[in-house]
């Protein structure tokens, strides 16, 4: 069976270690593309129809009323079958506690019965937060596996950490 990674990513201002930075590429997808280059998987970037601010600042704000609302923002394109993959790696950056609401558009369409789900995320100091049990809780028929959190600062050089976790 082949293996597929799923993930959200944003460019725009960033937080990071070193203050807010303007980014060309976002963190997580830094990532994803290391887990698909290490795995052979297939890619799948989820964007939003509505793209959030690219102020990091206004982005929170955004990113904290879908989740308060429980928002399931539009998607530019969506996944209608995963059958062809036993194991699905699903990435984002950490917000507000968890994965961004952009996440649980697609994967509340999607049967991971019988799937392993390996979740990674990028964050500056939260680690995965509640994001692993929300997993569990969207995908019940799932196995979701121990996740990885890598360090946003940290994405393009966690290619050692990452071999080790797939």
């Amino acid at each position: 069976m082949k293996k597929l990674v799923i993930y959200f990513s944003r460019t725009g201002e960033n937080y990071m270690s070193a203050g807010i930075r303007e980014i060309p590429k976002g963190n997580t997808e830094i990532v994803a593309e290391k887990i698909a280059e290490i795995t052979g998987a297939d890619l799948f970037k989820v964007e939003t129809i509505k793209e959030y601010p690219n102020d990091y600042y206004e982005c929170c704000d955004v990113a904290k009323e879908e989740k308060n609302t429980n928002a399931r923002p539009k998607l530019k394109r969506y996944l209608d079958d995963i059958s062809l993959y036993d194991t699905i790696y699903i990435g984002y950056p950490i917000w507000w506690g968890t994965y961004p609401m952009a996440i649980a558009s697609l994967i509340e369409r999607l049967d991971f019965s019988g799937k392993t789900i390996k979740p990674f995320a990028t964050h500056e100091g939260s680690g995965l937060a509640n994001s692993v049990n929300d997993l569990i809780k969207a995908c019940p028929n799932a196995n979701v596996e121990n996740g990885i959190a890598i360090r946003g600062s940290d994405a393009s050089i966690a290619q050692d950490k990452l071999a080790s976790w797939v």
